[in-house]
């Protein structure tokens, strides 16, 4: 892997000059969202987005603004694929739509299912599940992510219950690095791989699941981790395979993912980066949606009419705009600190 030098933060005007701030429909409830917003930036590079979900802090919301800079105003990373295959990602619906849902996404191979949604229960998911695995066959893959919403012994009843559908892993399904350490220990005569996702971006030492031997597999998310270049930088000291997936993004955000899977040395698991298929509407002509299964390694361009149909309201854009100052601050401030 091509080693890359640290992108120089761009002035305030610069971010500001071409930004734009959308308000975009979601198709189904999704992350309890019905409406995902984000803001579109342009550099050098090409059009770039910054779209931490509202509830996360400026300090935790800087790292997607360094992710976005880097997309934006960086060099580009060595690619080893031009194109990524991609799971289809199913939210907590009833079985009775599973069908709908996927039938956006196209023929995909492999599924991930939300499961350990707040208000349902167990017997949801399996029947959700169940659904899924009548849809696919016996030779689909099914991978399931509780988003840390079980503990341990919730975890390890799931894991049995769920046996039947011959599941490819669990993703975070409990929400501490000791929890799943547990639980993978549990789990050891399973061959059942557990895969870290909030326990690596939200955490504040990434590789902290790998000393505790928590994780057979890492799932990263480029806006989170601070941009590609910091991505492979963790998936190399980590020495697990990698999931490559998105934060809901628009096709800008998921043409940053693609180019990290696309950059990774071996890509043995499907992405989770097919994700504009729950969009209702998307900030480019050509959206990144799937086909036959995977997403081309592309740089997405913002369309201008679209930028203007799905403008937010005034008052959050100068939410957003008023965000984006104050997180250019910490990483300014970050910038200038001493090791």
């Amino acid at each position: 892997m091509r080693e890359t030098e640290p992108v120089e933060l761009p002035p305030i005007r610069d971010l500001r000059a071409d930004a734009h701030v959308v308000a975009l429909p979601l198709r189904t409830r999704f992350r309890g969202l019905e409406v995902r917003e984000a803001m579109l930036l342009r550099g050098p590079s090409g059009w770039t987005e910054f779209a931490p979900f509202t509830e996360y802090d400026d300090a935790e919301a800087a790292t997607w603004l360094a992710a976005a800079v880097d997309f934006g105003w960086g060099a580009e990373p060595d690619l080893v694929r031009d194109s990524v295959p991609v799971n289809a990602t199913l939210p907590a619906v009833d079985p009775s739509r599973v069908d709908a849902v996927l039938d956006r996404f196209g023929a995909t191979r492999t599924v991930k299912v939300k499961v350990a949604e707040r208000g349902q229960t167990l017997a949801d998911d399996l029947a959700r599940v169940r659904a899924v695995r009548e849809r696919l066959g016996p030779a689909g893959r099914i991978r399931v992510d509780a988003n840390g919403g079980w503990n341990v012994d919730e975890a390890e009843h799931a894991a049995h219950a769920l046996a039947p559908f011959d599941l490819e892993y669990l993703e975070q399904p409990c929400a501490t690095v000791s929890e799943l350490a547990e639980l993978r220990t549990r789990l050891a005569d399973w061959q059942l791989p557990i895969a870290a996702d909030e326990s690596v971006r939200k955490a504040a030492d990434p590789l902290a699941v790998v000393a505790a031997g928590a994780a057979d597999l890492l799932v990263v998310k480029a806006a989170p981790l601070g941009g590609i270049a910091a991505s492979l930088r963790i998936v190399a000291a980590s020495g697990l395979p990698a999931v490559v997936s998105s934060a809901l993004d628009t096709s800008v955000g998921l043409a940053m993912g693609a180019r990290l899977a696309a950059a990774l040395p071996e890509l043995e698991y499907d992405c989770g980066l097919g994700t504009a298929a729950l969009l209702a509407a998307d900030v480019a002509t050509r959206p990144l949606l799937p086909r036959e299964g995977r997403i081309p390694v592309d740089r997405v361009d913002a369309d201008p009419d679209l930028l203007d149909r799905w403008a937010a309201a005034p008052e959050r854009r100068d939410w957003w705009f008023a965000r984006l100052e104050r997180c250019r601050e910490v990483l300014a401030a970050g910038a200038q600190s001493p090791e």
